[in-house]
Protein backbone atom coordinates (compact mmCIF):
# COMPACT_ATOMS: atom_id res chain seq x y z
CA UNK A 1 0.00 0.00 0.00
CA UNK A 2 1.29 3.45 -0.91
CA UNK A 3 0.24 6.91 0.28
CA UNK A 4 0.99 8.87 -2.89
CA UNK A 5 0.08 12.35 -1.68
CA UNK A 6 -1.48 13.98 1.35
CA UNK A 7 -3.37 17.20 2.01
CA UNK A 8 -4.28 18.36 5.51
CA UNK A 9 -6.22 21.49 6.43
CA UNK A 10 -6.80 23.01 9.86
CA UNK A 11 -5.34 19.89 11.49
CA UNK A 12 -3.49 20.66 14.74
CA UNK A 13 -1.03 23.43 13.81
CA UNK A 14 -1.23 22.76 10.05
CA UNK A 15 -3.35 25.38 8.30
CA UNK A 16 -2.85 23.92 4.83
CA UNK A 17 -0.15 21.38 4.05
CA UNK A 18 0.20 19.54 0.75
CA UNK A 19 2.95 17.07 -0.01
CA UNK A 20 3.79 13.91 -1.89
CA UNK A 21 5.54 10.92 -0.33
CA UNK A 22 8.16 8.66 -1.80
CA UNK A 23 7.11 5.07 -2.42
CA UNK A 24 10.09 3.90 -0.37
CA UNK A 25 11.32 6.16 2.43
CA UNK A 26 10.60 9.77 3.27
CA UNK A 27 12.29 11.75 6.04
CA UNK A 28 10.36 14.57 7.75
CA UNK A 29 12.64 17.00 9.56
CA UNK A 30 11.85 19.95 11.78
CA UNK A 31 12.25 21.38 15.28
CA UNK A 32 10.21 19.87 18.06
CA UNK A 33 6.74 21.37 18.31
CA UNK A 34 6.55 22.44 14.66
CA UNK A 35 4.23 19.68 13.41
CA UNK A 36 6.21 16.56 12.43
CA UNK A 37 4.24 14.21 14.64
CA UNK A 38 1.02 15.96 13.65
CA UNK A 39 1.76 15.03 10.05
CA UNK A 40 2.24 11.36 10.93
CA UNK A 41 -0.88 11.49 13.07
CA UNK A 42 -2.91 12.70 10.08
CA UNK A 43 -1.59 9.85 7.91
CA UNK A 44 -2.31 7.26 10.59
CA UNK A 45 -5.87 8.52 11.06
CA UNK A 46 -6.70 7.60 7.48
CA UNK A 47 -7.22 3.98 8.60
CA UNK A 48 -10.08 5.13 10.84
CA UNK A 49 -8.48 4.07 14.12
CA UNK A 50 -8.33 7.58 15.55
CA UNK A 51 -5.36 9.46 16.95
CA UNK A 52 -2.45 7.24 18.04
CA UNK A 53 -1.86 9.89 20.71
CA UNK A 54 -5.34 9.36 22.14
CA UNK A 55 -6.45 12.88 21.21
CA UNK A 56 -10.08 13.89 20.96
CA UNK A 57 -11.53 15.33 17.76
CA UNK A 58 -11.78 18.74 19.39
CA UNK A 59 -8.02 18.90 20.00
CA UNK A 60 -7.25 17.75 16.45
CA UNK A 61 -9.03 20.72 14.88
CA UNK A 62 -6.98 23.88 14.59
CA UNK A 63 -7.89 26.52 17.18
CA UNK A 64 -10.69 28.77 15.95
CA UNK A 65 -11.89 26.29 13.29
CA UNK A 66 -14.87 23.96 13.30
CA UNK A 67 -13.46 21.19 11.10
CA UNK A 68 -10.20 19.70 9.92
CA UNK A 69 -9.70 17.80 6.67
CA UNK A 70 -7.32 15.01 5.71
CA UNK A 71 -7.20 13.80 2.11
CA UNK A 72 -4.88 11.31 0.45
CA UNK A 73 -4.47 9.23 -2.64
CA UNK A 74 -3.94 5.59 -1.70
CA UNK A 75 -2.52 3.09 -4.17
CA UNK A 76 -2.96 -0.61 -3.55
CA UNK A 77 -3.34 -3.65 -5.71
CA UNK A 78 -2.96 -1.52 -8.87
CA UNK A 79 -5.93 0.64 -7.90
CA UNK A 80 -6.18 4.23 -6.70
CA UNK A 81 -8.43 5.42 -3.89
CA UNK A 82 -9.19 8.97 -2.86
CA UNK A 83 -9.71 8.88 0.91
CA UNK A 84 -11.20 11.99 2.50
CA UNK A 85 -11.85 12.59 6.18
CA UNK A 86 -13.70 15.47 7.80
CA UNK A 87 -12.95 15.80 11.52
CA UNK A 88 -15.53 17.82 13.42
CA UNK A 89 -14.57 19.66 16.60
CA UNK A 90 -18.14 19.09 17.77
CA UNK A 91 -20.47 16.48 16.37
CA UNK A 92 -19.78 13.51 14.18
CA UNK A 93 -16.75 13.17 11.92
CA UNK A 94 -17.22 11.74 8.43
CA UNK A 95 -15.17 10.04 5.73
CA UNK A 96 -15.56 8.88 2.17
CA UNK A 97 -13.66 6.75 -0.33
CA UNK A 98 -13.83 7.69 -4.01
CA UNK A 99 -16.76 9.94 -3.23
CA UNK A 100 -18.75 7.25 -1.40
CA UNK A 101 -19.38 7.84 2.29
CA UNK A 102 -18.28 5.02 4.60
CA UNK A 103 -20.71 3.75 7.22
CA UNK A 104 -18.11 3.83 9.98
CA UNK A 105 -14.70 5.50 10.13
CA UNK A 106 -13.21 2.16 11.13
CA UNK A 107 -14.23 0.77 7.74
CA UNK A 108 -11.45 2.90 6.25
CA UNK A 109 -9.20 0.02 7.35
CA UNK A 110 -10.44 -1.86 4.29
CA UNK A 111 -8.46 0.62 2.19
CA UNK A 112 -5.77 2.14 4.44
CA UNK A 113 -3.35 0.27 6.67
CA UNK A 114 -0.66 1.86 8.84
CA UNK A 115 1.59 0.77 11.69
CA UNK A 116 2.97 3.49 13.96
CA UNK A 117 6.18 3.22 15.98
CA UNK A 118 6.50 5.99 18.57
CA UNK A 119 8.26 6.64 21.90
CA UNK A 120 4.95 6.17 23.76
CA UNK A 121 5.03 2.49 22.73
CA UNK A 122 7.12 1.90 25.83
CA UNK A 123 3.78 1.81 27.66
CA UNK A 124 2.85 -1.43 25.85
CA UNK A 125 5.03 -3.66 28.04
CA UNK A 126 5.29 -1.21 30.96
CA UNK A 127 1.78 0.21 31.22
CA UNK A 128 -1.60 -1.10 32.33
CA UNK A 129 -3.75 -3.76 30.65
CA UNK A 130 -5.81 -1.20 28.69
CA UNK A 131 -2.79 -0.34 26.52
CA UNK A 132 -2.26 -3.98 25.54
CA UNK A 133 -5.97 -4.58 24.94
CA UNK A 134 -5.93 -1.56 22.63
CA UNK A 135 -3.06 -3.05 20.65
CA UNK A 136 -4.95 -6.31 20.15
CA UNK A 137 -8.16 -4.49 19.23
CA UNK A 138 -6.39 -2.22 16.76
CA UNK A 139 -4.74 -5.14 14.95
CA UNK A 140 -7.98 -7.12 14.80
CA UNK A 141 -10.05 -4.12 13.72
CA UNK A 142 -7.58 -3.46 10.91
CA UNK A 143 -7.77 -7.01 9.57
CA UNK A 144 -11.18 -8.43 10.49
CA UNK A 145 -14.42 -6.71 9.56
CA UNK A 146 -16.46 -9.19 11.63
CA UNK A 147 -14.37 -8.37 14.69
CA UNK A 148 -15.09 -4.67 14.27
CA UNK A 149 -18.80 -5.44 14.44
CA UNK A 150 -18.41 -7.81 17.39
CA UNK A 151 -16.36 -5.30 19.34
CA UNK A 152 -18.84 -2.49 18.73
CA UNK A 153 -21.67 -4.79 19.86
CA UNK A 154 -19.72 -5.74 22.96
CA UNK A 155 -19.00 -2.12 23.90
CA UNK A 156 -22.64 -1.14 23.37
CA UNK A 157 -23.87 -4.02 25.55
CA UNK A 158 -21.28 -3.21 28.22
CA UNK A 159 -22.52 0.40 28.40
CA UNK A 160 -26.14 -0.73 28.68
CA UNK A 161 -25.34 -3.28 31.37
CA UNK A 162 -23.32 -0.76 33.38
CA UNK A 163 -26.11 1.81 33.13
CA UNK A 164 -28.58 -0.74 34.48
CA UNK A 165 -26.27 -1.69 37.35
CA UNK A 166 -25.86 1.96 38.36
CA UNK A 167 -29.59 2.60 38.23
CA UNK A 168 -30.47 -0.58 40.16
CA UNK A 169 -28.12 0.09 43.05
CA UNK A 170 -27.82 -2.86 45.42
CA UNK A 171 -31.36 -4.08 44.83
CA UNK A 172 -33.01 -5.52 41.75
CA UNK A 173 -36.76 -5.50 41.27
CA UNK A 174 -38.33 -8.10 38.98
CA UNK A 175 -38.27 -5.87 35.92
CA UNK A 176 -34.62 -4.89 36.41
CA UNK A 177 -33.66 -8.53 37.01
CA UNK A 178 -35.31 -9.61 33.77
CA UNK A 179 -33.55 -6.84 31.86
CA UNK A 180 -30.21 -7.70 33.45
CA UNK A 181 -30.56 -11.34 32.45
CA UNK A 182 -31.16 -10.26 28.85
CA UNK A 183 -28.05 -8.09 28.88
CA UNK A 184 -26.06 -10.87 30.55
CA UNK A 185 -26.91 -13.32 27.77
CA UNK A 186 -25.92 -10.81 25.08
CA UNK A 187 -22.81 -9.74 26.98
CA UNK A 188 -21.65 -13.34 27.37
CA UNK A 189 -22.10 -14.14 23.68
CA UNK A 190 -20.34 -10.99 22.44
CA UNK A 191 -17.65 -11.22 25.09
CA UNK A 192 -16.78 -14.81 24.23
CA UNK A 193 -16.32 -13.79 20.59
CA UNK A 194 -14.06 -10.85 21.47
CA UNK A 195 -11.92 -12.89 23.85
CA UNK A 196 -11.58 -15.84 21.48
CA UNK A 197 -10.34 -13.60 18.65
CA UNK A 198 -7.93 -11.78 20.97
CA UNK A 199 -6.49 -15.02 22.34
CA UNK A 200 -5.98 -16.34 18.81
CA UNK A 201 -4.20 -13.12 17.86
CA UNK A 202 -1.86 -13.43 20.86
CA UNK A 203 -0.90 -16.88 19.66
CA UNK A 204 -0.36 -15.60 16.10
CA UNK A 205 1.76 -12.62 17.18
CA UNK A 206 4.01 -14.63 19.49
CA UNK A 207 6.32 -16.26 16.88
CA UNK A 208 7.05 -13.09 14.82
CA UNK A 209 7.44 -11.08 18.04
CA UNK A 210 9.94 -13.63 19.35
CA UNK A 211 11.87 -13.53 16.08
CA UNK A 212 11.92 -9.72 16.02
CA UNK A 213 12.96 -9.50 19.67
CA UNK A 214 15.89 -11.85 19.10
CA UNK A 215 17.06 -9.72 16.16
CA UNK A 216 16.60 -6.44 18.04
CA UNK A 217 18.13 -7.47 21.35
CA UNK A 218 20.78 -9.76 19.91
CA UNK A 219 20.29 -12.24 22.75
CA UNK A 220 18.53 -15.59 22.90
CA UNK A 221 15.86 -14.55 25.41
CA UNK A 222 12.43 -16.16 25.25
CA UNK A 223 9.61 -13.67 24.66
CA UNK A 224 6.15 -15.05 25.40
CA UNK A 225 2.66 -13.62 24.99
CA UNK A 226 -0.37 -14.94 26.85
CA UNK A 227 -3.99 -13.81 26.84
CA UNK A 228 -4.97 -13.46 30.49
CA UNK A 229 -8.67 -13.88 31.21
CA UNK A 230 -9.30 -15.76 34.49
CA UNK A 231 -13.00 -16.15 33.66
CA UNK A 232 -12.09 -18.33 30.66
CA UNK A 233 -11.51 -21.27 33.00
CA UNK A 234 -15.26 -21.67 32.63
CA UNK A 235 -17.70 -19.55 30.63
CA UNK A 236 -18.43 -15.84 30.72
CA UNK A 237 -22.08 -16.55 31.54
CA UNK A 238 -21.07 -18.43 34.70
CA UNK A 239 -18.54 -15.75 35.63
CA UNK A 240 -21.20 -13.03 35.29
CA UNK A 241 -23.58 -14.95 37.50
CA UNK A 242 -20.93 -15.41 40.17
CA UNK A 243 -19.96 -11.72 40.05
CA UNK A 244 -23.51 -10.33 40.07
CA UNK A 245 -23.62 -9.26 43.72
CA UNK A 246 -20.22 -7.58 43.39
CA UNK A 247 -21.31 -5.89 40.16
CA UNK A 248 -24.43 -4.51 41.86
CA UNK A 249 -22.44 -3.26 44.81
CA UNK A 250 -19.90 -1.50 42.59
CA UNK A 251 -22.35 -0.43 39.93
CA UNK A 252 -20.16 -1.74 37.11
CA UNK A 253 -19.24 -4.96 35.27
CA UNK A 254 -16.24 -6.52 36.99
CA UNK A 255 -15.52 -9.48 34.70
CA UNK A 256 -15.18 -9.78 30.95
CA UNK A 257 -12.92 -8.87 28.02
CA UNK A 258 -12.84 -5.21 29.10
CA UNK A 259 -10.76 -6.36 32.11
CA UNK A 260 -8.54 -8.87 30.29
CA UNK A 261 -4.84 -8.47 29.54
CA UNK A 262 -2.10 -9.63 27.20
CA UNK A 263 0.68 -10.72 29.51
CA UNK A 264 4.26 -10.44 28.27
CA UNK A 265 7.08 -12.57 29.68
CA UNK A 266 10.85 -12.56 29.20
CA UNK A 267 12.38 -15.91 30.13
CA UNK A 268 9.27 -16.66 32.16
CA UNK A 269 9.27 -13.40 34.16
CA UNK A 270 6.67 -10.62 33.74
CA UNK A 271 8.18 -7.97 31.48
CA UNK A 272 6.17 -5.23 33.14
CA UNK A 273 8.01 -5.64 36.44
CA UNK A 274 11.24 -7.44 35.57
CA UNK A 275 12.38 -6.11 32.17
CA UNK A 276 14.85 -3.23 31.98
CA UNK A 277 13.88 -0.12 30.07
CA UNK A 278 16.09 -1.22 27.18
CA UNK A 279 14.39 -4.62 27.13
CA UNK A 280 10.97 -2.97 27.26
CA UNK A 281 11.87 -0.82 24.26
CA UNK A 282 12.92 -3.94 22.35
CA UNK A 283 9.64 -5.64 23.31
CA UNK A 284 7.60 -2.67 22.10
CA UNK A 285 9.46 -2.58 18.77
CA UNK A 286 9.15 -6.36 18.40
CA UNK A 287 5.39 -6.17 18.91
CA UNK A 288 5.03 -3.43 16.29
CA UNK A 289 7.10 -5.46 13.83
CA UNK A 290 4.94 -8.50 14.58
CA UNK A 291 1.83 -6.35 14.06
CA UNK A 292 3.13 -5.28 10.66
CA UNK A 293 3.91 -8.84 9.57
CA UNK A 294 0.54 -10.17 10.76
CA UNK A 295 -1.40 -7.34 9.12
CA UNK A 296 0.49 -7.79 5.85
CA UNK A 297 -0.14 -11.56 5.82
CA UNK A 298 -3.83 -11.34 6.71
CA UNK A 299 -4.67 -8.26 4.66
CA UNK A 300 -2.52 -9.13 1.68
CA UNK A 301 -0.85 -5.69 1.58
CA UNK A 302 2.03 -4.16 3.51
CA UNK A 303 0.93 -1.32 5.79
CA UNK A 304 2.78 1.98 5.59
CA UNK A 305 5.30 2.31 8.43
CA UNK A 306 5.32 5.55 10.43
CA UNK A 307 8.41 6.03 12.63
CA UNK A 308 7.88 8.98 14.94
CA UNK A 309 11.28 10.09 16.28
CA UNK A 310 11.96 6.49 17.30
CA UNK A 311 15.71 6.44 16.66
CA UNK A 312 16.42 9.26 19.12
CA UNK A 313 15.07 7.00 21.89
CA UNK A 314 17.35 4.05 21.03
CA UNK A 315 21.01 3.37 21.68
CA UNK A 316 23.18 2.99 18.59
CA UNK A 317 23.08 -0.81 18.64
CA UNK A 318 19.30 -1.12 18.88
CA UNK A 319 18.79 1.63 16.31
CA UNK A 320 21.00 -0.18 13.81
CA UNK A 321 19.33 -3.52 14.48
CA UNK A 322 15.89 -1.93 14.01
CA UNK A 323 16.98 -0.72 10.58
CA UNK A 324 17.83 -4.31 9.70
CA UNK A 325 14.39 -5.48 10.85
CA UNK A 326 12.29 -2.96 8.94
CA UNK A 327 10.21 -4.46 6.12
CA UNK A 328 10.50 -3.07 2.60
CA UNK A 329 7.24 -1.13 2.95
CA UNK A 330 6.65 2.57 2.39
CA UNK A 331 8.15 4.30 5.42
CA UNK A 332 7.87 7.83 6.77
CA UNK A 333 10.43 8.82 9.42
CA UNK A 334 10.45 11.95 11.56
CA UNK A 335 13.56 13.44 13.13
CA UNK A 336 14.33 16.73 14.84
CA UNK A 337 17.95 16.65 13.67
CA UNK A 338 17.67 14.90 10.32
CA UNK A 339 19.95 12.12 11.52
CA UNK A 340 18.98 8.53 10.81
CA UNK A 341 21.08 5.39 11.30
CA UNK A 342 23.15 4.04 8.40
CA UNK A 343 21.22 1.65 6.19
CA UNK A 344 18.09 3.77 5.77
CA UNK A 345 18.12 5.12 2.24
CA UNK A 346 16.08 8.32 2.36
CA UNK A 347 14.68 9.22 -1.06
CA UNK A 348 12.65 12.30 -0.16
CA UNK A 349 13.21 15.00 2.44
CA UNK A 350 10.40 17.16 3.79
CA UNK A 351 11.08 20.01 6.17
CA UNK A 352 8.33 21.12 8.54
CA UNK A 353 8.41 24.58 10.05
CA UNK A 354 5.53 26.20 11.96
CA UNK A 355 3.05 23.69 10.57
CA UNK A 356 4.09 24.16 6.95
CA UNK A 357 5.95 21.88 4.57
CA UNK A 358 8.87 23.62 2.87
CA UNK A 359 9.35 22.50 -0.75
CA UNK A 360 12.63 20.71 -1.49
CA UNK A 361 13.75 23.38 -3.97
CA UNK A 362 13.26 26.02 -1.25
CA UNK A 363 15.27 23.92 1.18
CA UNK A 364 18.09 23.72 -1.33
CA UNK A 365 17.97 27.50 -1.84
CA UNK A 366 18.13 28.13 1.90
CA UNK A 367 21.11 25.81 2.31
CA UNK A 368 23.12 27.79 -0.29
CA UNK A 369 22.34 31.25 1.09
Amino acid sequence: MIVAWLTIENFRNHRSTQLSLDEARTLVVGPNGHGKTNLLEAIAMLDGSGSFRGASAETLVRAGCERAYVRAEIRRERRKYLVEMEIAAAGRSRAQVNGQRVRSLRDLADVVSAVVFCPADLSIPAGGPAVRRELLDDVLSATDREYRTARLDFERILRQRNNLLKQAGTRLDDEALTTLEVWDAQFAAAGETVATRRAALCAALAPPAQDAYYRLAGTAVQLELSYAAPWRDGTLAVALDQARSDDLRRGTTTVGPHRDDMEIFLDGLPARTHASQGEQRSIALALRLAQHRYTAEIGGIEPVILLDDVFSELDEGRAQRLVGCLPSAQTVVTSATGHVPPGIEIRRHIQIRDGEAIPEHAQASESTD
